[in-house]
């Protein structure tokens, strides 16, 4: 059974963003039962929006900036469950490879040099967010509403 917790935000909030998480569960991993995935809703400073921090093999931190709007916060934790599945999957590896030039991704290596938005496990992750918040927000009934909409 997967075990899902969220600090912060208000109970709308956290049970919106607990039910993504449980919708990207059976997207993109239906057979997986035994992640742990803990989400912090906090302040990041930077550029980022989110991160995901992997602990082991079924073990995730995500952490996603708590000043976004509800529907960009939703959209960020579809796109790191994107990261939670190739993890799980091991289809990434955030270790680098031949003294910190190369990280592996599938079957290639991918220079560490390599610009965000040409990174291959990037460009899934980015593909998919939106087409993840529109297909839940469509299953859970709030494509109607005003705040998912851009």
């Amino acid at each position: 059974m997967n075990y899902i917790s969220i600090k912060g935000g208000n109970k709308s909030k956290q049970d919106k963003i607990i039910s993504m998480v449980e919708f990207c569960i059976d997207k993109l991993m239906p057979r997986m039962n035994s992640l742990n995935i803990e989400i912090k809703l906090t302040s990041i400073k930077g550029d980022a929006e989110g991160y995901c921090l992997r602990e082991t093999d079924r073990d995730f931190e995500i952490e996603v900036d708590s000043s976004l709007t509800l529907r960009k916060m939703l959209e960020t934790v579809a796109h790191e469950m994107v990261h939670v599945k190739q993890y799980a999957r091991r289809e990434m590896n955030d270790w680098a490879y031949m003294e910190d030039k190369y990280y592996k991704w599938k079957d290639k290596f991918v220079p560490a040099n390599t610009d965000y938005w040409d990174l291959p496990w990037e460009i899934e992750a980015n593909g998919r967010e939106v087409g993840l918040f529109i297909r839940w927000a469509e299953k859970e009934g709030y494509a109607k509403n005003k705040w998912t909409k851009i």
